[in-house]
């Protein structure tokens, strides 16, 4: 099987550039490449676990020691950090990344579902927050924009199950939810779902159903109107998502949305935005 890496069309819910204004879509532009270069070390077949990791820490250094760099190879990292500079941001919303990928990197299991969504609160998460700080936002959207960002990396996994398992060599699967349904490594690399995977995975979506609910109350509480537009097509398109999931077989066909699910979700999403009461933070 040939090493596919998604780019910024391929992913589910792609960063809308066009909703930001001007000012913003520099950062947001270099954030991403800083994320997908970050994740496409961690993900290289062809890199051993501790050069990915060493790789990983320099790239973190030169983010926030500005460590020397030879070329142009890095000159958008260190414009990042300038970036968040300017706009006086949180580099845990970077540097968190890099904690995730390294556990990439070195293959590391999930024994529990804490541990999974600790992981994700890592692997994900920043990216809700640092998205919320740029529209100096309240903090108190970050705890349910949490819910939402570790919901949506749920979703990707659980589309993913099959690659990650063959080819990253990795499996976002809780051990302890493997044993009780009886699922076997093995299990994820056939043709089709086992009934074993197929009840497993209706638990882990009845779970990551919880997180956005969590989440759902970020449109009350987001100032931006063009950031609420955009959360609330997001949770649209995550609650679509999910029941193409249950409906489908992840092993079978790698489930994805179609052009009439972004139609829907976006006109959905919109008039959600448009009717939705704020509510004011203190």
């Amino acid at each position: 099987m040939k090493m596919r890496h998604k780019n910024k069309h391929q992913e589910n819910f792609p960063v809308g550039m066009m909703l930001f204004g001007r000012e913003k879509r520099q950062i947001v532009s270099d954030y991403y490449q800083f994320a997908r270069y970050a994740d496409d070390i961690a993900d290289n077949p062809d890199i051993k676990p501790k050069k990915k990791v060493d790789k990983l820490y320099e790239l973190e250094d030169i983010f926030l020691r500005n460590k020397p760099y030879k070329g142009q190879k890095f000159r958008f990292v260190a414009n990042l950090r300038n970036e968040f500079d300017k706009f006086q941001l949180s580099t845990s919303t970077a540097t968190d990344l890099l904690i995730a990928f390294r556990k990439d990197s070195m293959g590391f299991e999930y024994q529990t579902w804490g541990q999974l969504v600790d992981y994700c609160k890592y692997s994900a998460a920043p990216v809700g927050r640092f998205m919320l700080a740029i529209h100096n936002e309240n903090p108190s959207t970050y705890l349910p924009a949490t819910s939402l960002c570790v919901a949506l990396q749920i979703v990707n996994h659980v589309q993913d199950i099959k690659y990650d398992c063959e080819v990253l060599k990795r499996i976002y699967l809780p051990a302890e939810m493997l044993n009780k349904y009886h699922v076997l490594k093995a299990d994820l690399l056939k043709e089709k779902s086992s009934l074993g995977l197929k009840k497993l995975t209706e638990a882990i979506m009845e779970l990551t159903r919880g997180l956005v609910k969590e989440g759902s109350v970020l449109p009350e509480i987001i100032k931006s109107r063009s950031l609420r537009t955009e959360v609330c097509i997001i949770l649209s398109l995550t609650n679509i998502m999910i029941k193409k999931i249950l409906k489908g077989d992840v092993l079978a066909k790698r489930i994805k949305l179609s052009k009439w699910d972004w139609l829907r979700a976006v006109i959905a999403g919109t008039f959600k935005a448009l009717t939705t009461k704020t509510k004011t933070l203190s």
